[in-house]
Protein backbone atom coordinates (compact mmCIF):
# COMPACT_ATOMS: atom_id res chain seq x y z
CA UNK A 1 0.00 0.00 0.00
CA UNK A 2 1.21 3.53 -0.77
CA UNK A 3 1.47 6.07 2.03
CA UNK A 4 -1.21 8.69 1.37
CA UNK A 5 -1.90 11.72 3.54
CA UNK A 6 -4.19 14.70 3.90
CA UNK A 7 -1.90 17.69 3.27
CA UNK A 8 -4.35 20.60 3.20
CA UNK A 9 -7.97 21.25 4.14
CA UNK A 10 -10.20 24.32 3.88
CA UNK A 11 -13.85 25.07 4.50
CA UNK A 12 -16.23 27.99 4.24
CA UNK A 13 -17.85 29.80 7.15
CA UNK A 14 -21.05 27.85 7.59
CA UNK A 15 -24.31 29.77 7.70
CA UNK A 16 -28.04 29.16 7.82
CA UNK A 17 -28.45 30.89 4.49
CA UNK A 18 -25.70 32.17 2.16
CA UNK A 19 -27.44 34.74 0.03
CA UNK A 20 -26.05 36.44 -3.05
CA UNK A 21 -23.71 33.52 -3.86
CA UNK A 22 -24.41 30.46 -5.94
CA UNK A 23 -22.63 27.14 -5.37
CA UNK A 24 -19.77 28.09 -7.72
CA UNK A 25 -19.10 31.34 -5.88
CA UNK A 26 -19.39 29.52 -2.54
CA UNK A 27 -16.80 26.94 -3.66
CA UNK A 28 -14.22 29.18 -5.37
CA UNK A 29 -12.58 30.80 -2.31
CA UNK A 30 -12.32 27.43 -0.54
CA UNK A 31 -10.48 25.79 -3.45
CA UNK A 32 -8.44 28.95 -4.00
CA UNK A 33 -7.18 28.73 -0.40
CA UNK A 34 -5.83 25.24 -1.08
CA UNK A 35 -4.08 26.30 -4.30
CA UNK A 36 -2.41 29.14 -2.41
CA UNK A 37 -1.30 26.93 0.50
CA UNK A 38 0.10 24.08 -1.60
CA UNK A 39 1.23 25.77 -4.81
CA UNK A 40 -0.79 23.25 -6.80
CA UNK A 41 -3.41 24.16 -9.41
CA UNK A 42 -6.20 22.54 -11.41
CA UNK A 43 -3.63 21.61 -14.05
CA UNK A 44 -0.93 20.23 -11.75
CA UNK A 45 -3.03 18.20 -9.28
CA UNK A 46 -3.38 14.62 -10.53
CA UNK A 47 -7.12 14.09 -10.10
CA UNK A 48 -10.24 15.95 -8.99
CA UNK A 49 -13.27 14.32 -7.37
CA UNK A 50 -16.37 16.00 -5.93
CA UNK A 51 -19.32 14.96 -3.79
CA UNK A 52 -22.78 16.54 -3.99
CA UNK A 53 -26.41 15.76 -4.78
CA UNK A 54 -28.71 17.01 -7.50
CA UNK A 55 -31.63 16.74 -5.06
CA UNK A 56 -30.41 19.86 -3.24
CA UNK A 57 -29.69 21.81 -6.41
CA UNK A 58 -32.94 20.74 -8.07
CA UNK A 59 -31.04 20.27 -11.30
CA UNK A 60 -29.76 17.17 -13.07
CA UNK A 61 -25.96 16.95 -13.42
CA UNK A 62 -25.55 20.10 -11.32
CA UNK A 63 -21.99 19.04 -10.42
CA UNK A 64 -20.91 19.77 -14.01
CA UNK A 65 -21.76 23.43 -13.53
CA UNK A 66 -19.79 23.61 -10.26
CA UNK A 67 -16.63 22.57 -12.12
CA UNK A 68 -16.38 26.24 -13.08
CA UNK A 69 -15.13 26.81 -9.53
CA UNK A 70 -12.06 24.71 -10.42
CA UNK A 71 -11.39 26.17 -13.84
CA UNK A 72 -10.98 22.86 -15.74
CA UNK A 73 -9.19 24.13 -18.82
CA UNK A 74 -7.19 22.55 -20.42
CA UNK A 75 -9.30 19.43 -19.67
CA UNK A 76 -8.56 17.68 -16.35
CA UNK A 77 -9.02 14.16 -14.98
CA UNK A 78 -12.23 14.45 -12.96
CA UNK A 79 -14.96 12.38 -11.30
CA UNK A 80 -18.01 12.86 -9.09
CA UNK A 81 -19.93 10.85 -6.49
CA UNK A 82 -23.59 11.43 -5.66
CA UNK A 83 -22.67 11.25 -1.99
CA UNK A 84 -20.86 13.07 0.80
CA UNK A 85 -17.36 14.26 -0.09
CA UNK A 86 -15.93 11.59 2.22
CA UNK A 87 -16.79 9.05 -0.46
CA UNK A 88 -15.12 11.25 -3.08
CA UNK A 89 -12.04 11.08 -0.86
CA UNK A 90 -12.29 7.29 -0.89
CA UNK A 91 -12.39 7.22 -4.72
CA UNK A 92 -9.37 9.51 -4.92
CA UNK A 93 -7.50 7.42 -2.31
CA UNK A 94 -8.10 4.27 -4.40
CA UNK A 95 -6.77 6.04 -7.48
CA UNK A 96 -3.60 6.98 -5.59
CA UNK A 97 -3.23 3.38 -4.39
CA UNK A 98 -3.39 2.24 -8.03
CA UNK A 99 -0.35 4.41 -8.73
CA UNK A 100 -2.08 6.44 -11.45
CA UNK A 101 -1.56 9.78 -9.68
CA UNK A 102 0.38 11.35 -6.81
CA UNK A 103 -2.10 14.00 -5.68
CA UNK A 104 -5.83 14.73 -5.73
CA UNK A 105 -8.27 17.52 -4.98
CA UNK A 106 -11.53 16.57 -3.26
CA UNK A 107 -14.34 19.04 -2.75
CA UNK A 108 -17.98 18.98 -1.69
CA UNK A 109 -20.73 21.43 -0.92
CA UNK A 110 -24.31 21.72 0.16
CA UNK A 111 -26.70 24.62 -0.19
CA UNK A 112 -29.79 23.44 1.67
CA UNK A 113 -31.44 26.80 2.33
CA UNK A 114 -33.41 27.16 -0.94
CA UNK A 115 -35.41 23.94 -0.45
CA UNK A 116 -37.20 21.89 2.22
CA UNK A 117 -34.31 19.76 3.50
CA UNK A 118 -36.26 17.37 5.79
CA UNK A 119 -38.52 16.44 2.85
CA UNK A 120 -35.60 16.21 0.42
CA UNK A 121 -33.96 13.68 2.74
CA UNK A 122 -37.17 11.63 2.71
CA UNK A 123 -36.30 10.63 -0.85
CA UNK A 124 -33.42 8.56 0.61
CA UNK A 125 -35.91 6.12 2.14
CA UNK A 126 -36.81 2.79 0.55
CA UNK A 127 -39.42 3.62 -2.09
CA UNK A 128 -42.08 0.94 -1.60
CA UNK A 129 -43.28 1.08 2.02
CA UNK A 130 -41.65 3.99 3.89
CA UNK A 131 -41.07 6.82 1.41
CA UNK A 132 -44.71 6.99 0.19
CA UNK A 133 -45.68 7.99 3.76
CA UNK A 134 -43.32 11.04 3.48
CA UNK A 135 -41.92 10.93 7.00
CA UNK A 136 -39.44 13.81 7.39
CA UNK A 137 -35.81 13.23 8.41
CA UNK A 138 -36.23 14.56 11.97
CA UNK A 139 -39.20 12.25 12.63
CA UNK A 140 -37.24 9.25 11.32
CA UNK A 141 -34.32 10.17 13.60
CA UNK A 142 -36.81 10.52 16.44
CA UNK A 143 -37.88 6.90 15.93
CA UNK A 144 -34.25 5.82 16.22
CA UNK A 145 -33.71 7.93 19.35
CA UNK A 146 -36.86 6.50 20.94
CA UNK A 147 -35.66 2.96 20.22
CA UNK A 148 -32.31 3.77 21.87
CA UNK A 149 -33.96 5.18 24.99
CA UNK A 150 -36.42 2.28 25.25
CA UNK A 151 -33.49 -0.17 25.01
CA UNK A 152 -32.03 1.31 28.20
CA UNK A 153 -28.74 2.22 26.51
CA UNK A 154 -29.20 5.99 27.02
CA UNK A 155 -31.40 8.60 28.67
CA UNK A 156 -32.67 11.99 27.55
CA UNK A 157 -30.06 13.54 29.87
CA UNK A 158 -27.33 11.65 27.96
CA UNK A 159 -28.57 13.20 24.72
CA UNK A 160 -28.60 16.66 26.31
CA UNK A 161 -25.01 16.20 27.53
CA UNK A 162 -23.90 15.57 23.94
CA UNK A 163 -25.61 18.80 22.85
CA UNK A 164 -24.04 20.81 25.70
CA UNK A 165 -20.54 19.55 24.82
CA UNK A 166 -21.02 20.19 21.11
CA UNK A 167 -22.17 23.77 21.62
CA UNK A 168 -19.28 24.39 24.04
CA UNK A 169 -16.63 22.90 21.75
CA UNK A 170 -17.93 24.91 18.79
CA UNK A 171 -17.05 28.17 20.55
CA UNK A 172 -13.42 27.55 19.51
CA UNK A 173 -14.40 26.79 15.90
CA UNK A 174 -14.59 29.99 13.81
CA UNK A 175 -16.38 28.10 11.01
CA UNK A 176 -19.20 26.82 13.24
CA UNK A 177 -22.78 27.93 12.74
CA UNK A 178 -24.03 27.24 16.28
CA UNK A 179 -22.09 27.59 19.55
CA UNK A 180 -22.65 28.71 23.09
CA UNK A 181 -22.93 27.84 26.76
CA UNK A 182 -25.92 25.74 27.77
CA UNK A 183 -26.81 23.40 30.61
CA UNK A 184 -28.46 19.99 30.52
CA UNK A 185 -31.37 21.45 32.50
CA UNK A 186 -31.90 24.22 29.93
CA UNK A 187 -32.01 21.73 27.08
CA UNK A 188 -34.33 19.31 28.86
CA UNK A 189 -36.74 22.20 29.48
CA UNK A 190 -37.17 22.70 25.71
CA UNK A 191 -40.29 21.31 23.98
CA UNK A 192 -39.97 18.24 21.76
CA UNK A 193 -39.55 18.59 18.01
CA UNK A 194 -39.99 14.87 17.40
CA UNK A 195 -40.22 13.00 20.72
CA UNK A 196 -37.68 12.43 22.27
CA UNK A 197 -35.63 14.88 20.16
CA UNK A 198 -35.51 18.58 21.01
CA UNK A 199 -34.08 21.45 18.96
CA UNK A 200 -30.55 21.04 20.38
CA UNK A 201 -30.60 17.32 19.55
CA UNK A 202 -30.93 18.12 15.84
CA UNK A 203 -28.54 19.55 13.24
CA UNK A 204 -28.97 23.06 11.87
CA UNK A 205 -29.84 23.61 8.22
CA UNK A 206 -26.57 24.82 6.74
CA UNK A 207 -25.07 26.26 3.58
CA UNK A 208 -21.35 25.52 3.25
CA UNK A 209 -18.46 23.96 1.36
CA UNK A 210 -15.18 22.15 2.00
CA UNK A 211 -12.15 20.98 0.03
CA UNK A 212 -9.08 18.85 0.68
CA UNK A 213 -5.83 17.85 -1.02
CA UNK A 214 -4.30 14.42 -0.50
CA UNK A 215 -0.90 13.32 -1.75
CA UNK A 216 1.36 10.28 -1.68
CA UNK A 217 4.82 9.72 -0.16
CA UNK A 218 7.51 12.34 -0.66
CA UNK A 219 5.10 14.76 -2.35
CA UNK A 220 2.98 14.78 0.82
CA UNK A 221 6.05 15.61 2.92
CA UNK A 222 7.00 18.34 0.45
CA UNK A 223 3.54 19.96 0.59
CA UNK A 224 2.98 19.73 4.34
CA UNK A 225 5.37 19.83 7.33
CA UNK A 226 3.29 17.27 9.25
CA UNK A 227 0.92 15.36 6.94
CA UNK A 228 -2.03 13.44 8.39
CA UNK A 229 -1.37 9.94 7.04
CA UNK A 230 -4.40 7.83 6.17
CA UNK A 231 -3.54 4.54 7.92
CA UNK A 232 -6.90 2.92 7.28
CA UNK A 233 -10.15 3.72 5.47
CA UNK A 234 -13.21 1.54 4.95
CA UNK A 235 -16.94 1.94 4.34
CA UNK A 236 -19.89 -0.39 4.84
CA UNK A 237 -23.64 -0.26 4.27
CA UNK A 238 -26.69 -1.65 6.05
CA UNK A 239 -30.13 -2.65 4.80
CA UNK A 240 -32.26 0.06 3.22
CA UNK A 241 -35.47 -0.94 5.01
CA UNK A 242 -35.52 0.44 8.57
CA UNK A 243 -37.67 -2.41 9.88
CA UNK A 244 -35.01 -5.08 9.33
CA UNK A 245 -32.29 -3.19 11.26
CA UNK A 246 -31.51 -2.80 14.96
CA UNK A 247 -31.57 1.00 14.99
CA UNK A 248 -29.88 1.14 18.41
CA UNK A 249 -26.65 -0.25 16.96
CA UNK A 250 -24.40 0.43 13.96
CA UNK A 251 -22.76 -2.84 12.91
CA UNK A 252 -21.57 -1.31 9.64
CA UNK A 253 -19.62 1.34 11.58
CA UNK A 254 -18.18 -1.34 13.86
CA UNK A 255 -17.00 -3.44 10.90
CA UNK A 256 -15.60 -0.42 9.03
CA UNK A 257 -13.76 0.60 12.19
CA UNK A 258 -12.24 -2.86 12.56
CA UNK A 259 -11.13 -2.93 8.92
CA UNK A 260 -9.67 0.60 9.20
CA UNK A 261 -7.70 -0.35 12.33
CA UNK A 262 -9.33 1.88 14.93
CA UNK A 263 -8.37 -0.53 17.71
CA UNK A 264 -4.73 -0.87 16.65
CA UNK A 265 -3.57 2.06 18.79
CA UNK A 266 -4.56 4.85 21.13
CA UNK A 267 -7.07 7.33 19.69
CA UNK A 268 -6.62 10.97 20.76
CA UNK A 269 -9.63 12.52 19.05
CA UNK A 270 -12.69 11.37 17.14
CA UNK A 271 -14.66 13.44 14.65
CA UNK A 272 -17.96 11.60 14.25
CA UNK A 273 -20.56 12.58 11.67
CA UNK A 274 -23.54 12.39 14.01
CA UNK A 275 -26.23 14.82 12.86
CA UNK A 276 -28.36 13.91 15.92
CA UNK A 277 -27.18 13.64 19.54
CA UNK A 278 -28.24 10.03 20.04
CA UNK A 279 -26.29 8.99 16.92
CA UNK A 280 -23.02 10.12 18.53
CA UNK A 281 -23.67 7.67 21.38
CA UNK A 282 -24.38 4.84 18.92
CA UNK A 283 -21.23 5.57 16.91
CA UNK A 284 -18.93 5.91 19.92
CA UNK A 285 -20.14 2.54 21.17
CA UNK A 286 -19.70 0.88 17.76
CA UNK A 287 -16.12 2.19 17.48
CA UNK A 288 -15.28 1.22 21.05
CA UNK A 289 -14.19 4.74 22.02
CA UNK A 290 -13.25 5.22 25.66
CA UNK A 291 -13.88 8.18 27.93
CA UNK A 292 -10.34 9.43 27.26
CA UNK A 293 -11.14 10.19 23.59
CA UNK A 294 -12.11 13.78 22.79
CA UNK A 295 -15.22 13.41 20.63
CA UNK A 296 -16.07 16.14 18.12
CA UNK A 297 -13.75 18.89 19.41
CA UNK A 298 -14.95 20.97 16.44
CA UNK A 299 -18.56 20.78 17.62
CA UNK A 300 -19.39 18.22 14.95
CA UNK A 301 -22.44 18.19 12.69
CA UNK A 302 -24.58 19.59 15.50
CA UNK A 303 -22.62 22.85 15.10
CA UNK A 304 -22.80 22.97 11.28
CA UNK A 305 -24.25 20.41 8.88
CA UNK A 306 -23.75 21.27 5.20
CA UNK A 307 -25.29 18.21 3.55
CA UNK A 308 -22.78 16.31 1.38
CA UNK A 309 -19.84 18.15 2.98
CA UNK A 310 -20.29 17.40 6.71
CA UNK A 311 -18.60 13.99 6.46
CA UNK A 312 -15.58 15.29 4.54
CA UNK A 313 -15.33 18.07 7.13
CA UNK A 314 -15.04 15.49 9.92
CA UNK A 315 -11.97 14.02 8.18
CA UNK A 316 -10.58 17.49 7.52
CA UNK A 317 -11.06 18.62 11.12
CA UNK A 318 -9.27 15.51 12.41
CA UNK A 319 -6.44 15.96 9.89
CA UNK A 320 -5.95 19.61 10.83
CA UNK A 321 -5.47 18.73 14.49
CA UNK A 322 -2.80 16.19 13.55
CA UNK A 323 -1.10 18.66 11.22
CA UNK A 324 -1.09 21.30 13.97
CA UNK A 325 0.40 18.83 16.47
CA UNK A 326 -2.67 18.75 18.71
CA UNK A 327 -3.19 15.02 18.15
CA UNK A 328 -1.11 12.05 17.02
CA UNK A 329 -3.84 9.57 16.08
CA UNK A 330 -7.47 10.26 15.18
CA UNK A 331 -10.53 8.53 13.84
CA UNK A 332 -12.95 10.32 11.52
CA UNK A 333 -16.36 9.09 10.44
CA UNK A 334 -18.90 10.00 7.77
CA UNK A 335 -22.45 8.79 7.31
CA UNK A 336 -25.16 8.89 4.68
CA UNK A 337 -28.70 7.63 4.44
CA UNK A 338 -31.40 7.40 7.12
CA UNK A 339 -30.46 6.34 10.67
CA UNK A 340 -26.74 5.80 9.95
CA UNK A 341 -27.35 3.47 6.99
CA UNK A 342 -23.96 3.98 5.26
CA UNK A 343 -20.78 4.59 7.23
CA UNK A 344 -17.16 5.39 6.35
CA UNK A 345 -14.33 5.27 8.90
CA UNK A 346 -10.88 6.79 8.39
CA UNK A 347 -7.88 6.47 10.75
CA UNK A 348 -5.29 9.25 10.56
CA UNK A 349 -1.83 9.46 12.13
CA UNK A 350 0.98 11.99 12.38
CA UNK A 351 4.72 11.28 12.40
CA UNK A 352 7.29 12.45 14.90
Amino acid sequence: MRDVAVVAFAQSKHERRIEGYNEIEMMMPVVGELWERTGLSANTVGFTCSGSTDFLAGQAFSFVTILDAIGPWPPISESHVEADGAWALYEAWVKLQMGEIDSALIYSYGKSSPGDLPKVLTTQLEPYVTAPLWPDAVSIAGLQARALLDSGKATEADLAEVAVRSRGNAKANPKAQLAGDFTVEQILAEPYLANPLRKHDCPPITDGAAAMIIAAGDLARELCERPAWIRGIDHRVEAHALGVRDLTDSPSTRLAGQKAGVGDGKIDIAELHAPFTHQELILADALGLGDDVAVNPSGGALAANPVMAAGLIRIGEAAERITAGGADRAVAHATSGPCLQQNLVCVLEGEG
